[in-house]
């Protein structure tokens, strides 16, 4: 699992500790390591370290990457590069399925008034939302040309709770997360898939037959008193599914 010291990372160590054997890597220090754990540093910009990553191992979840908008160069390292990297160095050393961690922000310029599905075309709202569809382009390529399995999973809003309004129909609890996840490592031949990550919301934007396909059934609700307060604060007629990421403002400058 490569990016384990970030939010989904972390959460998804602690619940699968003791089920699988799990070789965690980031680009910072993760702490000791447990029974059942192997933790490396490594820079995945660097394709010989992401060969020594990768090695060996039978599934590899690719959760790293700047999760924001960035300088392009920035981005270029960390969401593109690295990614070529784990999926290259995937297939030299015959992993059987990469999970990739894409985003919600890929159709981003969809408006909250319209159904969204993984056959519709992609509406990045970002360049960070391009890098994804790049990653996910990718794994459609290792998929048809190698016989590589790939998981798509589009993450909406992940927390404990919906922080706003604009995070109400794509939130993922983590614990919806793990199971997402867990779906995602174990489900028999998948081939290629998209799915979205999102927990049991009556108001989400998305259709999911991937999710289906996987065997994953979200359980989280949100509590219907927030429910009712965040809805509250919609206005009327939504807006961009992308939120602020469609902002003409929101953008780095080289």
């Amino acid at each position: 699992m490569t990016g384990a010291a970030g939010r989904i990372g972390t959460t998804l160590r602690e619940a699968w500790h003791g089920r699988f054997p799990l070789r965690l890597v980031d680009t910072q220090d993760l702490g000791v390591e447990r029974e059942g754990e192997e933790t490396l540093v490594v820079d995945l910009a660097d394709f010989t370290a992401t060969q020594r990553a990768v090695g060996g191992a039978e599934v590899v979840v690719h959760l790293a990457a700047i999760p924001s908008e960035d300088r392009f160069a920035r981005l270029l390292a960390a969401n593109v590069a690295a990614t070529y990297n784990v999926f290259e160095a995937s297939r030299q050393a015959r992993v059987r399925r990469v999970v990739f961690a894409s985003t919600n922000h890929v159709t981003g310029f969809y408006t909250s008034a319209e159904r969204v599905g993984p056959d519709d075309p992609v509406r990045p709202d970002s360049l960070y939302a391009v890098t994804k569809v790049f990653g996910e382009a990718l794994g459609r390529l290792y998929a048809d040309k190698w016989g590589l399995e790939v998981v798509c999973l589009r993450i909406g809003a992940f927390g404990e709770k919906p922080g706003d309004a604009d995070a109400l129909p794509m939130w993922l609890s983590p614990g919806d997360a793990v199971r997402l996840f867990t779906r995602a490592l174990v489900a028999p031949e998948v081939g290629f898939l998209v799915a979205y990550g999102v927990s049991r919301i009556p108001c989400s934007w998305w259709d999911n037959p991937g999710g289906a396909a996987l065997g994953y059934e979200p359980v989280d609700e949100v509590e219907p008193e927030l429910q009712r307060a965040l809805a509250s604060e919609r206005s009327p007629g939504g807006g961009l599914q992308g939120g602020r990421f469609t902002d003409r403002d929101y953008w780095v400058e080289p």
